[in-house]
């Protein structure tokens, strides 16, 4: 692999050691540029996960796809791929593991007894949509599911593939069951193409924001994450796009690079953009306290230091000029029918 050239369709420019690995094999650079996706089927027992932060405002998540496609250097999951024996870094966009009983299985949790509704949001971890899902068609079998029982459901996702779905999603927000949210961390198309390669463009996922609020379903968007050095210079233009498309709320993350994601996101940085990577790096550092992760509970949320400020300062004055009064509607859960459905079988 030429230092001067970035891997095209790929964040992650070759593996990183699995900290839980005693051996490890990196194969040759020329060979990293020619791996190609596959696709494992997994069988899970469960797939709808407990969100136990504290700082996360979602009760419940569930994920269709383990890895993910898309190839964001600084993507959060990726250390979740070494509990599998996989590396955070290549394996992580190329190897995906598949939870063809997905919809089975979240059948099979609504029906349980007791179940009190609350939004589950599809993609906690990766994203539903990532490529694969056109393919496989697990998270429309999902939407499905949540459709069948009125189950309220929040998606987040980089891909404008969602509106293949609107003949779902328009019942359930007729209902008031879904919202979208969309993540658009540039509308910079040539940094698009580097921070996150294999997501929709910055147009096309404008462009859902706009049909996604035009068929009555709630949009958000995830400026997400702020890179200093790289994106920063951004909030205020894609505020300013988000609302003329039509969203009603956003939300934003400054990033922060935890466990394995930090070689992933060095290696990538250093090079995607050599010029730049040091200023990069430590910009982030002073947002992180000398260090590029955090894991402190709400504290990793805000950051500090003199860079976080000024980013939170410009979301401030981007709310106040083209969000300001408006709130996202809040899911129902009055229409949930698992309990009822089970109880009429019992006659």
């Amino acid at each position: 692999m030429k230092d001067e050239n970035i891997i095209k369709g790929q964040g992650a420019q070759r593996n990183v050691i699995n900290r839980f690995d005693r051996y490890t094999y990196e194969p040759e650079d020329e060979d990293l540029e020619n791996v190609k996706t596959t696709f494992i089927e997994v069988f899970q027992k469960t797939i709808v996960n407990k969100v136990k932060s504290e700082d996360l405002p979602m009760e419940y998540s569930m994920n269709p796809y383990q890895g993910c496609e898309h190839g964001c250097s600084y993507c959060f999951a990726r250390p979740t791929h070494e509990y599998w024996g996989y590396s955070a870094g290549i394996d992580f966009e190329r190897k995906i593991m598949v939870k063809k009983n997905a919809p089975e299985l979240l059948e099979k949790f609504f029906r349980k007894k007791g179940h009190q509704a609350a939004p589950i949001l599809l993609s906690g971890n990766t994203d539903c949509y990532q490529p694969a899902e056109r393919q496989f068609e697990i998270t429309r079998q999902l939407l499905k599911v949540c459709l069948d029982y009125r189950h309220p459901v929040n998606i987040l996702t980089k891909n404008a593939l969602v509106l293949r779905d609107l003949d779902i999603l328009k019942p359930l927000a007729e209902q008031n069951l879904v919202s979208v949210s969309l993540s658009i961390p540039t509308i910079n198309e040539d940094l698009r193409r580097k921070m996150e390669p294999r997501t929709s463009t910055a147009k096309n996922k404008l462009k859902a924001v706009e049909i996604l609020s035009e068929n009555g379903i709630p949009t958000h968007v995830m400026v997400a994450p702020i890179i200093p050095g790289l994106n920063s210079d951004e909030p205020l233009t894609i505020l300013k796009a988000i609302h003329d498309a039509g969203a009603q709320s956003f939300g934003y993350t400054l990033i922060r690079l935890n466990d394995t994601v930090e070689p992933v996101f060095v290696q990538w940085i250093e090079t995607a953009f050599p010029d730049r990577a040091q200023k990069v790096l430590n910009l982030i550092r002073s947002m992180r306290g000398g260090k590029l992760g955090d894991k402190r509970m709400f504290d990793r949320h805000k950051g500090e230091g003199n860079i976080a400020e000024l980013i939170h300062s410009t979301f401030k004055i981007g709310r106040k000029k083209y969000f300001d009064g408006k709130e996202f509607p809040k899911l129902s859960v009055d229409g949930f029918t698992g309990a009822k459905e089970q109880q009429l079988r019992l006659f």
